[in-house]
């Protein structure tokens, strides 16, 4: 990649110099990583207490499988492979405010894993709890940005979704 670290964190902190909590676009990525018994890997976020799946925002100079991969890893520790695209969602579900006001409209292209490996973690900076659901036994306390592409997985999609 050739980019120092901290690129997203500085490129956002820079954008934030310059248009305060206004919105700003970002690219998200994220992954529905699916087990052997056809349950997905939800986690609890530590800002909210809600549910959604492994991922974030894109780095300058990533592309979108580096990006989901990374937050995967960074998240759960699971290093993933073979993914697949599931869908790509815009729309007003991508508008976010955070309670420190700022603002974001993000674009979420989401993929589907089911071959991974590694140990799951259940505690880092962002998550505290990673479960792994059957479908009928998704929580009703999702993220609000995620419910989209978390329940298109349970009502049987298979991906190519644009949104």
């Amino acid at each position: 990649m050739g980019l120092e670290d901290n690129r997203v964190t500085d490129y956002i902190k820079d954008m934030r110099k310059l248009v305060g909590t206004n919105t700003l676009l970002t690219v998200g990525c994220g992954a529905i990583i699916v087990d052997k018994h056809n349950r997905i890997l939800l986690q609890r976020r530590r800002d909210s207490g809600d549910w959604c799946i492994p991922g974030g925002t894109m780095e300058l100079g990533e592309t979108f499988i580096e990006t989901m991969k990374r937050e995967v890893y960074e998240e759960t520790n699971l290093k993933v492979s073979e993914p697949k695209l599931f869908g790509i969602y815009s729309g007003e579900q991508g508008f976010a405010q955070y309670p420190n006001g700022d603002k974001v409209f993000s674009i979420q292209i989401i993929f589907y894993i089911t071959k991974y490996k590694g140990t799951l973690t259940n505690d880092n900076d962002e998550s505290f709890e990673h479960v792994f659901f059957y479908k009928e036994d998704i929580p009703i306390n999702l993220n609000l940005r995620q419910e989209a592409f978390i329940m298109d997985w349970k009502d049987g999609q298979t991906g190519g979704i644009i949104s």
